[in-house]
């Protein structure tokens, strides 16, 4: 499994000033932690970052060159600003080759399950134990042709060589419902709200159209 080699710098100056003016240089700052070391604080080069945490995927695998010493970093966690979408900070855990790690996996749903069924996803990710330099990027589940009632668990996914299973076998991943029609649906709403004693008043707005045209209806009459 190739990673992305990116040139680190260390981290000297702390504080949100300070970190204000590192992404102000397109520039991210980043911890990584493990192996009973101290937290070493970094700065890596904003876009090359981006593309490299993108294409890695939720378990991006890094190599980080931290003043000539290269590391081999996974990603943990990626601090995101909600509003500019840009990434504000990371934490990064330190692996070696052939390292067994727990990492949490995306579940990938491919396929048509059959006519007017929903399927729902129930658990999104998987927690499984895998060599660090070969994490699934993702885990596929096929509903293709899946019938009303098809329920698929953790145990029934099929994981790449040298991957393990860490969630319970009983999981429920995918549940294949009967899809709900429109109708069906407003009728559930309103027999759920006349249970709970919930009542509408008619809108003013509803009133003064009926009204005016009532009036129209009248003139017209009349005339």
């Amino acid at each position: 499994m190739a990673t992305e080699k990116i040139t680190a710098e260390t981290r000297t100056e702390f504080g949100k000033g300070a970190a204000r003016r590192i992404r102000r240089d397109d520039k991210i700052p980043a911890v990584i932690y493990g192996h009973g070391n101290d937290p070493i604080h970094v700065i890596l080069p904003g876009h090359q970052t981006m593309m490299a945490l993108k294409n890695g995927g939720a378990n991006a695998l890094l190599t980080l060159d931290v003043e000539g010493t290269e590391q081999l970093a996974l990603t943990k966690d990626v601090q995101i600003d909600p509003i500019r979408r840009q990434i504000e900070h990371v934490d990064f855990v330190s692996v070696k080759r052939g390292e067994k790690v727990t990492v949490d996996v995306p579940i990938h749903v491919v396929g048509d399950a059959a006519p007017e069924t929903l399927v729902v996803t129930e658990n999104s990710v998987l927690s499984v134990e895998a060599e660090a330099t070969h994490i699934p990027e993702f885990l596929e589940v096929s509903v293709e042709g899946a019938a009303v009632g098809t329920l698929i668990h953790a145990k029934d996914l099929k994981l790449p060589k040298g991957t393990t299973l860490l969630a319970d076998d009983e999981l429920l991943i995918i549940n294949v419902t009967q899809m709900i029609s429109a109708s069906a649906l407003e009728a559930e709403l309103d027999e759920a709200e006349a249970e709970a004693g919930i009542e509408h008043d008619v809108a003013d707005s509803v009133i003064a159209d009926a009204q005016v045209e009532a009036a129209a209806v009248e003139a017209g009459a009349a005339e």
